[in-house]
């Protein structure tokens, strides 16, 4: 069957991968999530269990004929079907002949002679099903050979998308009805085969091996195999157009789209219950090649990532026709356990502690946390990390705020697709000022109430140090600077908002000594405040909100003393200790209540004590 997109010329690349990474165990489950005409399935169905998976019908169809082929002796029929439909003569006016027929209508896809016949035969096959004359694999079958011997006939360049305007010299000859065209191997297993979007099936399966290979430009298969799905579902749809398109919102595939494939794709990674995972993708996708890298690296053993490029020839239309270089690639990564995985901010703020997560994971109580109360959650990196029932997010800057809100209340593809849209509508680049004071000045003119936290978000991307500046008025007053959106921070950004949207969790704007009435004996308290001797810009008490002085520091002392003396756990980040500068007070206190120090010994050579202050003993928890 001509199919745009087909593995039947790299299935062996793909084996010889497999095998190289010595996982070619006939226990194990490979999914093939998006099947297509089932040639990646075919091709291993002797050397695995399968999982077939693809949103369009006739795919489902294509897979169930190719995976679970019957025995082809029609017992219940009691006949060939194959010499009953090639010697019987008669024909049916129906969808087929009516709509897609050069005298049922004006288009071109099937002489009037085929058009007739692919009606009789498609209506026949249901008939003989409502008559319990089939069973469920033939039934498939006698569709899947349909839809072959359509293909040989179907007046196309090759996708169904459009017809010719003059007759190809195949659609003009009877057509036969023939069997799939299939490799004549026995599966080891009866194939698990889907017909939905991997984003819904993704939490329902599990094995070993997931591959991927999803659409990669702008065309819907859904709409270039519009009339294969017509025909595999014989259901008389409503069409519209030269082309007599059915509607395919429903199928159409978020890997289309710009904006939602990158968001699907992180989604797919990060639930895979899969110890494997592969994907076929293409130098021209809508996806590069670092975001993947990035995501893959993620969710996966770092290690164990492989990319491997492969010479494929191109699939043209007018607009690839010009591109000189064109290959295939195959990623692999092994997947880490999820605890393992860690979440970035999307703000880079200054004292973030992305870089520590593993050491304050390592140093959390033991058993499960009930209440996490991240007091100074700034960008959030630690708390977005956390398991907890339920975690409370505060930080006296309400922008900030804002922002955490507008991520977690936000439809990621929606974000991303406002981010993108916003950088070429005002043609931002790394340090281009003119750009820059134009969307700055949009923002300030807005009304305060009516601020859009997404516009914020693209000043502090592309903004001095990527800083949350503001003057007294609230106004974003931070200059241009030379970074802004690249694959490392769109691959930070779909990831956080994925995780935080998961989250349990509740936003609070306030000082922290105002948060008393959130706190109860089964809530965990972790602070990370500025510190005296290393004090951040943001916290300086010159970007539109107070500072942190002597003062706040002995405030904080007297609000974790009083947590101490209820039974309440606690933990603090901090730094005793900065290029030769030691932090006096916080020694005292320490030394003076007896709480816990841990140091943090990779920040050592850097002339840098950091470290955790606990009142609670991890192993006796």
């Amino acid at each position: 069957m001509r199919y745009l997109g087909t593995k039947t010329e790299l299935v062996d690349k793909l084996y010889k991968l497999i095998k190289d990474k010595k996982i070619d165990n006939e226990n194990f489950t490979f999914c093939d999530a998006f099947s297509g005409t089932s040639a990646v399935g075919e091709f291993l169905k002797d050397k695995f269990r399968i999982i077939a998976n693809d949103v369009q019908y006739y795919s489902f169809i294509i897979s169930q004929a190719k995976l679970n082929t019957p025995d082809l002796q029609f017992h219940k029929l009691g006949f060939d079907p194959f010499d009953y439909f090639n010697k019987e003569k008669r024909e049916y006016e129906g969808f087929i002949y009516k709509n897609y027929s050069h005298k049922g209508s004006k288009r071109m896809y099937f002489s009037a002679e085929n058009g007739l016949k692919i009606d009789f035969i498609r209506n026949k096959i249901d008939e003989w099903k409502k008559q319990d004359r089939l069973t469920d694999f033939e039934y498939y079958y006698l569709i899947a050979a349909l839809l072959e011997s359509v293909s040989k006939v179907a007046n196309i360049a090759g996708v169904y998308g459009s017809y010719l305007k003059t007759w190809d010299s195949r659609a003009v000859k009877p057509m036969s009805f023939i069997k799939v065209e299939q490799r004549d191997i026995k599966g080891l297993y009866e194939a698990e085969v889907h017909n939905k979007t991997i984003e819904e099936l993704i939490n329902d399966i599990s094995g070993d091996i997931l591959y991927l290979d999803p659409p990669y430009t702008k065309n819907q298969y859904s709409v270039q195999y519009h009339l294969l799905e017509t025909i595999a579902k014989n259901d008389n749809p409503e069409i519209k157009g030269k082309g007599g398109l059915r509607d395919t919102s429903e199928t159409a595939s978020a890997f289309s789209r710009n904006g939602d494939v990158e968001v699907t794709f992180e989604k797919i990674v990060a639930k895979a219950r899969f110890k494997y995972i592969i994907l076929s993708y293409n130098s021209d996708g809508l996806m590069s090649q670092k975001y993947i890298e990035n995501v893959l690296k993620r969710y996966g053993k770092p290690e164990t990532y492989e990319l491997r490029r492969i010479d494929y020839k191109q699939y043209k239309n007018h607009q690839t026709a010009s591109k000189q270089e064109h290959c295939e690639y195959l990623f692999f990564i092994e997947k880490k356990d999820y605890k393992k995985v860690n979440y970035a901010s999307p703000l880079n703020y200054q004292g973030g502690k992305y870089d520590l997560i593993d050491f304050i994971q390592e140093n959390l109580p033991n058993g499960k946390i009930k209440r996490f109360i991240d007091v100074f959650g700034g960008g959030y990196n630690v708390g977005i990390n956390i398991e907890a029932e339920q975690i409370i997010y505060n930080e006296f800057n309400h922008k900030v705020v804002e922002l955490m809100e507008c991520f977690r209340d936000t439809e990621t593809s929606d974000l991303v697709k406002y981010i993108l849209r916003t950088h070429r509508h005002y043609k931002l680049e790394r340090g281009d000022r003119e750009a820059y004071m134009k969307l700055r000045n949009k923002y300030n003119s807005t009304i305060l109430e009516l601020r859009d936290p997404k516009m914020l978000y693209m000043l502090i991307l592309y903004g001095f140090n990527q800083q949350i500046r503001f003057n007294s008025s609230y106004d974003c007053n931070n200059p241009v600077g030379p970074a802004g959106l690249n694959d490392n921070m769109l691959d930070k950004i779909i990831s956080f908002c994925r995780r935080i949207q998961e989250q349990n969790i509740f936003f609070l704007s306030q000082d922290f000594e105002k948060i008393n009435k959130y706190i109860n004996t089964e809530t965990f308290i972790y602070c990370d405040p500025p510190y005296l001797i290393t004090l951040g810009s943001y916290n300086d008490g010159k970007r539109g909100f107070n500072g942190w002085e002597k003062s706040d520091e002995l405030r904080l002392y007297n609000f974790l003393d009083k947590l101490n003396t209820k039974g309440i756990r606690f933990m603090m980040s901090n730094v005793l200790e900065h290029k030769g500068e030691k932090n006096t007070l916080l020694g005292q206190w320490v030394n003076k209540k007896g709480y816990k120090v841990i140091s943090y010994n990779k920040s050592a050579r850097k002339g840098r004590k950091e470290v955790l202050i606990v009142n609670y003993n991890r192993e006796n928890i």
